[in-house]
């Protein structure tokens, strides 16, 4: 799955059904996405969208956690991916993430009883750069700036979390 090249939020794929009144795809509700499959770029089902992380600052999304693994809530493993590492398919009703499963399952993440300090800018940094995004604070135009480690690469640096 190829997906385009953005600045910021995720990007939208699809018509949605060919909805003209109502909400969506473009303005949604964020409980409306709570529990919506995310694919992997292999075309696997990683996960389920959990909660989407607003910057109350400056009013834009930051992460939406990702709950991956585990059995009926158990043993879950809680990603935080930039909201503009998303691509969300309106005819699938489910997010796209442009990186392979065997990437996703070496991601940084964390357990729902211990969060990491998402305002850290140390860990939102590490957080990005493992996904291959610009911060989403960041004045950059043209959507990098990350170094050139690739996105899903071992070489990125830890995010702080706990990989499980």
């Amino acid at each position: 799955m190829t997906m385009a090249k953005q600045t910021q939020g995720a990007n939208i794929v699809g018509t949605g059904g060919g909805r003209s009144t109502g909400p969506g795809p473009d303005v949604m509700a964020a409980a409306t996405l709570d529990g919506d499959k995310v694919l992997s770029a292999d075309g696997d089902d990683i996960g389920k969208i959990k909660d989407i992380m607003l910057d109350v600052r400056s009013g834009r999304i930051g992460y939406a956690v990702l709950s991956s693994g585990g059995f009926l809530g158990i043993g879950d493993k809680l990603l935080a991916i930039p909201w503009s590492a998303l691509t969300l398919d309106a005819d699938r009703e489910c997010f796209l993430l442009d990186m392979p499963t065997e990437s996703v399952k070496n991601a940084p993440g964390f357990d729902k009883d211990h969060w990491p300090s998402m305002a850290d800018a140390t860990w939102a940094t590490s957080v990005h750069q493992f996904y291959g995004r610009e911060p989403y604070w960041s004045k950059s135009d043209d959507g990098f700036g990350v170094g050139d480690i690739e996105p899903g690469s071992s070489d990125a640096p830890e995010a702080g979390g706990v990989k499980l």
